[in-house]
């Protein structure tokens, strides 16, 4: 069995060949013969698009989840589309990728990631794209493959007792009005009080800084808590190695890949704080009666992008992979088209179409924008301030089913802050030792590594300084630390098969290591860099994670909002009759409110918020 990948991904996801090659178009099969061959939806939504062609092209430059997205905004409307994608498979982050050569008796490669899928509840536009994508037997298209994880495990090093929490939504939530300031508070010091050694004044002082981020006004917070990291914002660095470590490091590095003392205030309290948690347990503003962690029932690229791509090839969309978009053009104040060439080399060529969305990850987007197209929007230059960093995943093949927990675990002390998730027991369509591989592997845990800059516990090297193996065998060594202790014994090393690396990531241990798919963080300031999906150029729109939308984190979520404000700019600038994409934005409770409109007095005259004692 393979136990490392270093290549590119492989041609096919899943069970079957995609049909993907290099430099050929893969083109849908237009016309009535299309629309009555469709499966559910598809046929009629393809039958549409057909008759309502608007006859314009669009470019959408990269085939990830807000590439994908935008084309599927734009075919329902009736534009004819082009995706360029640089890999020979769409998905972007999200996508599967077999281990080759892994495969035996009829079975499929090895389902591997660029890390493990995550759909909390709070998630609503890509929810809705979801249901969108037909599936046969599914009434709700790909959503139905959301499955709920029902627990979190927040595990801890050094013999201290694990944080085991369960993730149901309240079953008797306060009724509206009920909500009070007091109510929240005595939810967060309960919650604080499950298993954390945490003091109590310091567990105080913690869910006293949550309400005044709760009761702060719109201009606060994009004024004054943009600019505090949250590890100032929670006093970190006053309190116990406790509080930082659950309340600082597990709430932004572990999640979000940025550190707690650059991270935005703003981001931390507004997205993970508010919507994912508080929220989240309360099941307000959530996706219809969502859990608050949900995962797909199948490799991702099995259980959703495959059946996305049928379904946009059904509405026309046309895909043009293993392409490298090298640099849009300007002229005359418009995007006049694209050079592009072969990813493995040759020729460059120019393609051009009536409009252009820029869906590329931005530290690849902002490389194509060459002076006079920044000239031409200022906004496009502030992207350079932008930053990314990595968080990246291994995938270990075990010879034991190993669930550990029906959910995401946190491995709190891990100096490389370790997230992961044993993924079969969630495919309750699929038997991973008949399905996958060559028989012998029973489970897949998925880990990710956020902090690849710190020192280990094996080699006292940080993850980049590392060999490909001394990362592996550094990585299964923290989360045995974190897993087994002395009553129980979680990884075997026997269980261990092999592995898979996301193989955007090379020269590790040398001077030059490098992760093509990173992600980008939140440190303070990152808002007023963050672009609007409409530019000054009346024909180039911005779609991405880095995009300025209303969920702030970059996000599968945050992909998709983005792709809808792009879509809208575009129906826009066409003085188009179709109708707009629906944003739906997070949730904000009536109950704080007036609250806020108390804080946004007080924070014109210059007045701290009232519930801030410093």
């Amino acid at each position: 069995m393979t136990t490392e990948h270093t290549q590119e991904p492989q041609e096919k996801t899943g069970h079957a060949p995609s049909g993907h090659t290099r430099r050929r178009f893969l083109t849908a099969t237009g016309g009535a013969a299309l629309a009555a061959g469709a499966l559910g939806t598809a046929g009629a939504a393809s039958a549409a698009a057909l008759s309502n062609s608007s006859g314009k092209r669009v470019a959408v430059l990269g085939g990830g989840v807000s590439g994908l997205s935008a084309a599927h905004e734009l075919a329902e409307r009736g534009y004819a589309v082009t995706v360029y994608e640089y890999y020979d498979a769409l998905g972007g982050k999200a996508r599967s990728m077999p281990v080759p050569g892994s495969a035996a008796g009829g079975r499929a490669d090895l389902p591997a990631e660029h890390g493990f899928r995550f759909f909390p509840g709070f998630y609503r536009n890509l929810p809705d794209t979801m249901r969108r994508i037909p599936v046969p037997g599914n009434a709700n298209g790909v959503h139905d493959n959301l499955v709920s994880g029902t627990e979190a495990l927040f595990a801890r090093a050094g013999g201290r007792p694990d944080l085991h929490f369960p993730l149901r939504r309240a079953t008797t939530p306060p009724r509206p009005g009920d909500l009070t300031l007091g109510w929240i508070r005595d939810q967060i010091l309960s919650v604080l009080d499950l298993g954390t050694r945490l003091p109590a004044h310091e567990a105080a002082y913690f869910a006293d800084r949550l309400l005044v981020h709760l009761t702060s006004c719109e201009a606060r917070r994009e004024e004054q808590w943009e600019k505090v990291a949250w590890w100032d914002f929670i006093r970190a660095e006053e309190m116990s190695e406790e509080y930082q470590t659950v309340l600082g490091i597990g709430q932004t590095r572990n999640l979000v890949a940025t550190r707690a003392e650059v991270a935005s205030t703003r981001t931390v309290g507004r997205v993970i704080i508010e919507a994912l948690l508080l929220w989240g347990l309360l099941g307000r503003g959530m996706d219809g009666d969502a859990d608050i962690d949900r995962i797909l029932n199948a490799p991702t690229s099995e259980a959703w992008i495959d059946p996305w791509e049928t379904h946009l090839r059904s509405l026309g969309v046309e895909f043009v992979l293993g392409t490298h978009v090298r640099q849009v053009l300007y002229d005359g104040g418009r995007v006049t088209g694209v050079r592009v060439s072969a990813r493995d080399g040759g020729d460059d060529r120019t393609v051009t179409a009536d409009h252009y969305v820029s869906a590329l990850p931005v530290e690849h987007a902002r490389v194509t924008w060459g002076p006079a197209l920044r000239a031409a929007d200022p906004q496009l230059a502030r992207c350079d301030a932008l930053q990314t960093d990595w968080m990246t995943g291994v995938m270990f093949y075990l010879r034991t089913p190993t669930p550990v927990v029906h959910g995401h675990i946190n491995c709190l002390d891990s100096p490389w802050s370790v997230t992961g998730i044993g993924q079969a027991q969630f495919w309750d369509g699929r038997d991973f030792s008949r399905d996958y591989g060559d028989g012998r592997a029973h489970d897949c845990l998925s880990a990710i590594i956020s902090e690849w800059d710190k020192p280990g516990i094996l080699y006292g090297k940080t993850a980049k300084e590392c060999t490909k193996e001394e990362v592996v065998a550094e990585l299964w060594a923290q989360l045995k630390d974190g897993l087994n202790d002395a009553g129980k014994t979680t990884l075997r090393d026997e269980d261990r098969l092999g592995w898979f690396m996301d193989p955007a990531v090379t020269g590790l241990g040398g001077p030059d290591p490098r992760n093509r798919e990173q992600l980008l963080i939140h440190p303070t300031g990152t808002l007023y860099n963050r672009p609007t999906a409409r530019t000054k150029v009346p024909n180039f729109f911005l779609a991405g994670d880095y995009v300025r939308t209303d969920v702030d984190l970059a996000t599968m979520e945050g992909a998709n909002e983005s792709a809808r404000l792009a879509v809208n700019a575009l129906l826009d600038a066409d003085n188009s009759g179709a109708d707009r994409c629906e944003i739906r934005e997070l949730y904000r409770p009536p109950e704080m409110e007036p609250l806020k409109r108390v804080d946004e007095v007080r924070y014109k005259l210059g007045l701290p918020n009232t519930f801030d004692l410093g």
